[in-house]
């Protein structure tokens, strides 16, 4: 994926099993989230700091949301585990990474996705694309610098 290229459209559970459409969000800013795995200290801590930035994140018309290609049922445990109110975790697991492999960052030979922030703009196109190691937190603020 490249800045400037139309996302490609998706729906996934989230972890109550509701439907997520990212085209149903246009005339909004949506920041995909994408984590390996659930139950692991990095992912936990980047979801973690985006539940507790959502509120900045709606300021700027932004709806964040995890993804990884856990299941729903791991991903409702682990959303009450962090306590999570308010943000969204997206379950990518069947067919295993779809929507990963879709915005090209599945990683076939372990069967996850690369650790990444999309953002996606109000007419549904990429605004913002990084990949991170994947024992790297990923850093909010350079979201919120393109956002500014």
């Amino acid at each position: 994926m490249k800045v400037g290229e139309k996302a490609p459209d998706f729906v996934l559970k989230d972890q109550n099993g509701e439907d997520f459409r990212l085209s149903d969000f246009r005339g909004k800013k949506v920041l995909l989230s994408f984590h390996p795995l659930a139950w692991t200290s990095v992912c936990e801590k980047q979801m973690k700091a985006l539940e507790e930035n959502y509120e900045r994140f709606e300021e700027l018309n932004v709806v964040p949301v995890g993804i990884s290609v856990d299941p729903v049922p791991s991903k409702k445990a682990w959303a009450e585990h962090m306590e999570l109110k308010r943000l969204r975790i997206l379950s990518d697991f069947w067919p295993q990474g779809a929507v990963a492999k879709l915005y090209g960052i599945f990683r076939e030979e372990s069967g996850i996705s690369e650790r990444a922030n999309v953002l996606v703009d109000e007419e549904g196109k990429v605004a913002f694309f990084k990949v991170y190691p994947i024992s790297e937190l990923p850093d909010l603020e350079e979201v919120f610098e393109v956002l500014r």
